[in-house]
């Protein structure tokens, strides 16, 4: 059922988006070039038609394109594993965000971030951190792939492609801490005592006399790394899958 629901979703999306472009590329060819006879009229009806359907085309596979990649991510979050000896066994380790930076780089910053959407938003079917969680993987998942997507939109290279990942990585590493600070952690102690958060911390580093510590020493460059680890997938699969996420192949 939600399959259908879904779908029904993507369908009537890409209906109103057609329906909006034609009447769009319509209402631009009266404005341009008023008409002055029938056969004027009818040669110009039929070249907005054909732009329309080639844009709508374009429309509907990027957003199953999106979509698709959506729930890949969501189903990558489920397949999180602890980082002992590294991390307290309450940090995750997960590649939700590989999808969202394919998406990014293909498709565009837009799309990227409804990547980080979908998977959240499935995610919160089974969330422990009363949407929590989800709200702040989301808000990373923004700050590493918009930047990203951005860069490389203007600079379409190795290079811009390389600099955009590094930018969102960093960007995402260093929000992190706040976002942990003032979002999550302060929802997490209600399970578990702060006492208890910095001793899973010390237990691995002793110097960790507060959460600020724990976050500047430990999660800010545990998440560098995790935006790294999709960063170099990204790099060695791309150019494969890229002609098939365009529908160029």
């Amino acid at each position: 059922m939600k399959e259908v629901t879904m779908d029904g979703i993507f369908v009537s999306f890409s209906t109103a988006l057609s329906l909006v472009t034609r009447a769009f590329f319509i209402l631009q060819g009266w404005i341009r070039h008023p008409p002055q006879n029938k056969r004027i009229v009818k040669w110009r009806r039929k070249k907005m038609m054909n732009e329309t359907a080639a844009v709508s085309k374009v429309n509907v596979r990027k957003i199953t394109v999106t979509a698709m990649l959506g729930a890949l991510a969501a189903i990558l979050m489920f397949f999180e594993f602890s980082v002992p000896f590294i991390m307290p066994g309450f940090i995750k380790m997960d590649f939700s965000e590989l999808p969202a930076l394919i998406a990014a780089f293909s498709m565009g910053p837009v799309s990227g971030i409804a990547v980080c959407f979908i998977k959240n938003i499935v995610n919160l079917l089974h969330t422990t951190s009363g949407g929590v969680g989800e709200i702040s993987n989301f808000i990373l998942g923004v700050c590493f792939v918009l930047p990203a997507g951005l860069i490389y939109k203007r600079n379409k290279s190795q290079k811009g492609a390389l600099i955009g990942a590094l930018t969102g990585a960093v960007i995402m590493a260093v929000v992190s801490v706040f976002s942990n600070y003032f979002i999550v952690y302060p929802v997490y102690e209600n399970f578990m005592p702060m006492e208890a958060i910095i001793g899973a911390y010390q237990a691995i580093n002793h110097n960790v006399r507060n959460l600020w510590d724990a976050l500047i020493w430990f999660n800010m460059p545990f998440t560098f790394v995790k935006g790294m680890f999709s960063v170099v997938i990204t790099f060695l699969v791309y150019k494969r899958i890229s002609p098939i996420l365009k529908g160029k192949h």
